[in-house]
């Protein structure tokens, strides 16, 4: 019998922009074991090192613009990446640069942006933003993904569900519910003003560091998948759940 060769279908590539944690449990390291469970080639381009483990920070060195620059170049020169996450940066201006790089490069590439504004160890990387200046950036990204805390933070002089619906007047928001005392769990995309809701469907025991991270690298990998938006956001949360849940530390197990 004449023997068949199975070659596996290739995976879309995906990317992620983001910080070093070198106790693998967010950032870049985090990004990939979440792009590998999802079945997408994950590509990753560093933006600092960070010197922390799941429960405490000392501190980072952010790399120049140019060596991120450099780090996208020679990737985008060879692969199509249909969508890419954009996670620690030092500043809005800094965003704005590697976005400009990217519609240079790969102007077909959609853009997440996961904007961390303080590690879950109590870092602070950014004290003010400048809501003009985001509103011009949200329109060029395809989606947010700002935990309650962190929208509050991005337009503190707003309730947080009306910045939420201000922002999606330029691009898709996803309202994390984590830190939501009303509805906890509960997580919100928002477009052009409308949010559709997505409910919990397990009671979270142990926070994890990174969840995140875990999360918006989800949606960006199903995304390269071409599950629409929402559908990816759903199947994004359950698999963050299922990383939330799968130990009782900090530092979470990846499998789908």
């Amino acid at each position: 019998m004449k023997s068949i060769n199975y070659m596996p279908k290739q995976r879309p590539y995906t990317l992620t922009i983001a910080g070093l944690d070198p106790s693998g449990g967010a950032g870049l390291t985090a990004d990939i074991k979440t792009f590998e469970a999802l079945k997408v080639q994950g590509l990753s381009v560093c933006t600092a090192i960070t010197y922390q483990h799941e429960s405490e920070f000392e501190g980072l060195d952010w790399l120049s613009m140019e060596q991120m620059e450099r780090q996208l170049e020679i990737f985008l020169r060879k692969y199509k990446v249909p969508y890419a996450k954009i996670g620690l940066v030092p500043s809005l201006d800094v965003l704005q640069q590697l976005m400009d790089v990217m519609q240079k490069l790969s102007p077909d590439t959609r853009l997440i942006w996961d904007p961390i504004l303080k590690a879950s160890a109590g870092f602070t990387f950014h004290e003010q933003v400048q809501a003009a200046q985001l509103k011009e950036l949200c329109k060029q990204l395809y989606l947010i993904t700002p935990n309650w805390l962190e929208m509050q933070q991005l337009l503190p002089d707003t309730p947080v569900p009306e910045a939420a619906a201000q922002l999606s007047q330029h691009c898709h928001v996803l309202l994390k519910g984590g830190h939501n005392q009303e509805k906890p769990g509960y997580d919100y995309l928002y477009y052009k003003g409308e949010a559709k809701s997505f409910r919990p469907k397990q009671q979270v025991h142990v926070g994890k560091h990174g969840s995140g991270c875990v999360l918006s690298a989800a949606i960006t990998a199903l995304l390269a998948q071409n599950y629409p938006l929402h559908k990816a956001c759903r199947k994004a949360k359950d698999y963050t759940t299922r990383f939330l849940n799968s130990n009782h530390t900090l530092l979470g197990y990846h499998h789908y």
